[in-house]
């Protein structure tokens, strides 16, 4: 999380301070890479798939549970 944090810091000009925390796509990454990618791994797909709609919801950004990111 830190890492994604830190190239949000040096990629966007706009970004400063904690400003990145409150970011959706900050967001969508670490439900991602913590939550539904793991439970899509162990096989637990539906549950894995509602956690992305989910989020999806609350933060506008989709991303497939299978989906591998960095």
């Amino acid at each position: 999380m830190f890492d994604d944090i830190r190239a949000i810091l040096r990629n966007d000009p706009a970004a400063r301070g904690l400003e990145p925390l409150l970011y959706p796509g900050l967001h969508a990454i670490v439900a991602h890479r913590y939550l539904s990618h793991p439970l899509y791994r162990i096989r637990l797909r539906f549950l894995a798939r509602l956690l992305s709609q989910v989020m999806r919801f609350l933060t506008g950004v989709e991303i497939h549970p299978g989906a591998r990111i960095g």
